[in-house]
């Protein structure tokens, strides 16, 4: 019985390692908190904060770790940005070899 509680508690430890290294979750302000996927398992921007009108896109779109994730589909999908805006702003960060 004590090996299974053992083997129940690491298990649970392990789970949440994984979930903490491999998923960002993001608050936009209300109710409205996305989780995406990273590409690397890093604890780097795992929680970030954009209820403040401070964070424009383009401060978003800056996080290279995010940016890689696919932030900006996420800013299109809730409103926050339109289509021709998301290509503006990644062309951009590509010209200046983000």
């Amino acid at each position: 019985m004590e090996l299974v509680k053992k083997i129940l508690l690491w298990g649970s430890l392990a789970g949440v390692l994984y979930l903490l290294l491999g998923f960002h979750y993001i608050y936009f302000g209300g109710r409205t908190v996305k989780v995406i996927k990273k590409t690397k398992y890093t604890l780097v921007e795992t929680f970030s904060d954009f209820s403040s009108e401070m964070m424009t896109n383009r401060k978003i779109l800056k996080i290279d770790a995010l940016r890689e994730a696919g932030i900006a589909d996420v800013l299109v999908d809730i409103g926050r940005m339109t289509e021709d805006q998301k290509e503006k702003i990644l062309a951009e960060f590509e010209e200046e070899g983000y």
